[in-house]
């Protein structure tokens, strides 16, 4: 997710859309941004934890295998370089083995969002990629936006007009 003004309006509206869903199935706009800033002042980063569980104080997040810094370190950087294209290799492009592996490793996860209490809502789930076709694979703008971008970004999306 680059800045909202590089989004075109459908994109930008879908990911307010999908934040605001988000939001509500977690108790609100403050328990989102309450996930958001436990992210992020987390250290090292949560999703590198080899229990695939991150707890914060209204809730938690587990996914079903671990993923290795090596992995985290790749996706960030794909993150950086991509703006919403396709991060799926061109054969004989320089790294195209391990974006490759962690296009297979990362896929089928699954990050499910648990507020601690069932009465602020059921939750919601967040997968990595969005895989478009066989040759066709963008990060998912949801994803990126809860565990890569700063609050305030996420904040300023879910709160303009």
């Amino acid at each position: 997710m680059k800045n909202k003004n590089t989004l075109n309006l459908d994109q930008g509206e879908s990911l307010k859309k999908q934040l605001l869903d988000c939001a509500k199935a977690v108790g609100g706009k403050n328990y989102l941004l309450t996930l958001l800033e436990a992210i992020h002042d987390a250290r090292p980063h949560p999703i590198i934890n080899t229990s695939c569980e991150f707890r914060y104080s209204v809730g938690s997040i587990k996914w079903s295998k671990p993923i290795f810094r090596d992995k985290l370190t790749l996706l960030k950087h794909l993150i950086k370089i991509n703006k919403n294209e396709n991060i799926f290799p061109t054969e004989g492009m320089k790294g195209y083995k391990s974006i490759l592996n962690l296009l297979r490793t990362l896929k089928p996860i699954t990050f499910n969002v648990q507020p601690k209490n069932r009465k602020d809502g059921l939750g919601f789930m967040v997968h990595p990629f969005d895989l478009i076709d066989d040759k066709t694979t963008i990060i998912n703008p949801l994803f990126e936006a809860i565990f890569f971008e700063p609050v305030y970004k996420v904040k300023k999306i879910i709160n303009t007009k």
